[in-house]
């Protein structure tokens, strides 16, 4: 008669990433706004401070169930609808936090973990990879979500939380940065350009594109600094076409006040590019 024996194959950094991701499990929460719907959350911190998507949360309360199984009633305390965020209270106190990382030091090619409560697996785990780091708006990696992972977290192979898993593009896990919901809890100003714009399709070359038309110009922005004017068409931003009218919203609010933003235009058959500077304060993107 043979006989087996039956090893652990388990190694340190198994045992390790498991330790991990029952780490990134506890500080995950379930998020619901009403039975139909829901997703995910992360505990900020021990008091009850709770980051998940707006979408997720699109009402004044929402049902927060902790990975123990207590249930709480949430407040939405704060909301921005341009980055997808929003944060909850609960009353609760010694919460296991997350512990977060900076998305700054991220890597292309660096392991990372999703945990979230996709088709209502509660603290389901993807492994994947760092896609690419060049945005400001998206820590893109390539992870498997599914519904229900909205709001959830993404952290690196030290537990630390790097981004707010947010959507899914091209195949790809878009997270918001840990960098903008650190800027989104602190009130920062979102960055303004001072115009207001109507979106036009205009010819470029061979090509059909979507543009920007500025129909008014505030006095003091930062468009004004820029020598933007009344009929000029915006075009790109930072090198990228506008797919829709609210990209050029999307940018300014994921970039920081002081920051250089790249804007090409046309204006009277030129084609023009300018870095404006972007300022804090009461000037926004209006559309026409």
């Amino acid at each position: 008669m043979t006989s087996f024996e039956t090893k652990s194959t388990s190694t340190p950094i198994t045992l390790e990433l498991a330790a991990v991701a029952e780490q990134l499990r506890r500080s995950t929460v379930q998020v619901r706004s009403d039975r139909l719907s829901g997703g995910s959350g992360v505990i900020w911190n021990s008091d009850g401070l709770i980051i998940t998507n707006a979408h997720v949360a699109p009402k004044e309360r929402a049902t927060v169930e902790l990975n123990d199984g207590r249930v709480f009633e949430a407040v939405v305390t704060t909301k921005d609808l341009h980055r997808d965020l929003a944060a909850l209270q609960i009353q609760a106190t010694d919460l296991p936090a997350a512990t977060i990382g900076n998305s700054d030091t991220l890597r292309v090619g660096e392991l990372v973990m999703a945990v979230g409560n996709p088709l209502g697996i509660v603290g389901a785990l993807a492994t994947g990879i760092i896609h690419a780091t060049s945005s400001q708006k998206w820590v893109m990696a390539d992870v498997r979500l599914l519904p229900g992972n909205s709001g959830g977290s993404l952290a690196n192979a030290q537990g630390q939380v790097i981004g707010i898993n947010t959507m899914i593009a091209d195949g790809l896990a878009l997270a918001v940065p840990s960098k903008v919901v650190e800027r989104f809890l602190k009130g920062e100003s979102t960055p303004k350009l001072g115009v207001t714009l109507r979106p036009v399709l205009v010819n470029l070359g061979n090509i059909r594109v979507l543009g920007l038309l500025i129909l008014e110009v505030e006095a003091g922005s930062s468009a004004i600094d820029a020598n933007l004017q009344i009929g000029d068409v915006l075009i790109r931003v930072c090198g990228q076409f506008f797919n829709t009218p609210d990209d050029l919203v999307s940018a300014i609010a994921y970039s920081e006040p002081g920051e250089l933003l790249s804007l090409e235009f046309l204006r009277g058959g030129k084609h023009l590019v300018s870095s404006v500077v972007l300022h804090g304060g009461t000037f926004g993107v209006k559309a026409a």
